[in-house]
């Protein structure tokens, strides 16, 4: 198994980045959180869990192990494969997921595209002692995690190529659904939004 990447950041696109390991590129599929965090030619480090498959192996990266653990630990459900896990923690932070889960909560699992009402019902009983508690309590209000989604934001939009006006109009864009998310909004299901936004207008 391959448990990390280390090298400059070579190449970025809406769910792939590209780490340079040894004059080779490893292309590194990515949620959009993780994505805002990299900018082309800095050294980054990114777990990883390698996905085997009869005609394909797919890595996928993480900004830390424990969200490396928890994409394979909602794989052990019935149903849920690397994509359905992938497409979970681009919606939901780890321990957003595992706050949902220990609170039955259907709504914030129906959120992810790919699961109905009854998938996640089955997501919850199968999920319910598997993700463990909460490893971080939620930002305070206030905090300067709530105050640079904004920033973060436009960074990674720019990271991954586009221009600074039609970053300032995506960041526009989704504001409205970055109020709807509390006192720290995260940042990766406002870049899916974004890229969303962008890809409507061209």
């Amino acid at each position: 198994m391959i448990a990390f990447v280390s090298g400059p950041v070579a190449a970025l696109a809406p769910t792939t980045a590209v780490i340079e390991v040894g004059g080779i590129g490893m292309a590194v599929q990515c949620t959009p959180d993780t994505l805002s965090t990299l900018r082309i030619g800095q050294t980054t480090k990114l777990a990883t869990s390698l996905v085997v498959r009869e005609d394909s192996l797919t890595l996928y990266g993480f900004a830390d192990d424990d969200e490396r653990q928890v994409f394979e630990l909602l794989q052990t459900a019935s149903g849920v494969g690397p994509r359905l896990a992938q497409a979970m923690l681009a919606v939901h932070s780890p321990d957003a997921l595992r706050v949902a889960v220990a609170g039955g909560d259907e709504k914030a699992l129906t959120a992810v595209p790919g699961i109905g009402k009854k998938g996640a019902q089955k997501l919850l009983l199968e999920l319910k002692d598997r993700l463990g508690e909460p490893l971080r309590s939620a930002p305070a209000v206030g905090s300067p995690v709530s105050q640079s989604w904004r920033d973060q934001l436009h960074a990674a939009l720019i990271g991954l190529g586009y221009a600074t006006r039609e970053a300032e109009e995506a960041v526009t864009a989704v504001a409205p659904q970055a109020e709807t998310m509390g006192a720290a909004p995260e940042v990766g299901p406002l870049l899916r939004a974004a890229l969303q936004s962008l890809n409507r207008a061209r």
